[in-house]
């Protein structure tokens, strides 16, 4: 009742100003005026604030625009094209993508190839990490000196990482085959073998696992104790805790790993490379990848309408992989506070 009255003094004040008393208190427009006021005035700092970030932000977007997205729409431009550096681009339509799959039986060999590697390396670094991160995880003296040494195999990256295993997979002095004899086992010609090239590069693979181990232990790390205290109230052994705390708990850093470690195999070049004579791909081509044939064809032939439309083709399977894994997911990555990311 209050307020309706209130409110029709209100109104009476607007049209006629002199007819409220002087002593009632009024929720006058000048509060709202204010309000308004103030509004305005946020919303001009906030707009200041958002132009400023994107001015922050300018160099970043302008090489997203310049050095990322214009160079991804010129490839797919090219990929429908005959192009080769220097002669005029010629429309071809999808020429490129039928010679890919009818002609060019190089193709399937770097596919079986990159495939081959990206099946045996990514679930053999995931566990490699895994197993190296939980020996690290014990709280035992020099700790700290076994992760600094686990971990710099992870820093040594290049090609003189890749000329000393060269030198380690050598079949006559090679360190791999030399240690292998002391147990009366005669080792592979590793590199100079077809059926063990691709083991040797996934070995080389297994060297560095540092950089995923590294998430790892900072992982099971951030796990709270209680869980395990609870786990041997119960009588828990170490099997027990591991897979039922330990495991669930860095499934979300074993989603990023797999993702990452995916991409990562899929676009594996500078091993093949520098590991084979110019790039030839190595005996019977079983280290033809499926990058390094793509760049023999746009570096070496110069046929780079075909060597887009394969690039094309590989971020399309990338793409798959990618959005499968993130569908299915949920199924296996528990997160803190059991929430669905």
């Amino acid at each position: 009742m209050k307020n309706s009255v209130l409110k029709e003094e209100i109104q009476q004040a607007a049209v006629y100003p002199d007819a409220l008393p002087s002593n009632q208190p009024v929720a006058s427009a000048s509060k709202k005026t204010k309000a308004k006021s103030a509004r305005k005035k946020q919303s001009k700092r906030s707009r200041k604030e958002n132009w400023m970030g994107y001015l922050f932000i300018s160099p970043w977007l302008l090489g997203l625009v310049f050095l990322t997205a214009g160079p991804l729409c010129f490839s797919l431009a090219v990929s429908f094209t005959d192009y080769n550096i220097t002669s005029q681009m010629n429309f071809v339509g999808f020429e490129n993508y039928k010679h890919m799959f009818t002609v060019d039986q190089l193709f399937w060999t770097s596919l079986w190839n990159t495939l081959y590697f990206v099946l045996f390396s990514v679930p053999l670094t995931t566990a490699g990490a895994i197993f190296v991160a939980v020996l690290l995880h014990q709280k035992i003296p020099g700790m700290k000196l076994f992760r600094t040494i686990y971990y710099l195999p992870a820093v040594l990256s290049g090609v003189a990482v890749y000329f000393l295993w060269m030198q380690m997979l050598s079949p006559t002095s090679g360190l791999v085959n030399t240690a292998l004899a002391w147990f009366g086992i005669q080792g592979p010609a590793w590199l100079f073998d077809p059926e063990w090239t691709k083991p040797a590069l996934i070995l080389m693979k297994l060297w560095s696992v540092g950089g995923g181990m590294l998430l790892y232990l900072a992982r099971m790390q951030s796990i709270s104790g209680e869980l395990y205290e609870a786990a041997d109230l119960d009588g828990a052994n170490v099997f027990q805790k591991f897979f039922r705390i330990t495991l669930p708990m860095i499934t979300p850093i074993i989603f990023f790993d797999i993702i990452t470690s995916t991409i990562g195999a899929f676009q594996i070049f500078q091993e093949a490379y520098v590991m084979t004579q110019n790039g030839d791909g190595g005996p019977s081509n079983s280290l033809l990848f499926y990058n390094l044939h793509m760049w023999n064809n746009a570096f070496e032939v110069f046929n780079m309408g075909y060597a887009s439309a394969m690039a094309w083709f590989l971020f399309v399977i990338i793409l798959l992989l990618t959005v499968f894994n993130m569908k299915f997911s949920k199924k296996w990555v528990h997160y803190d506070g059991g929430d669905d990311r």
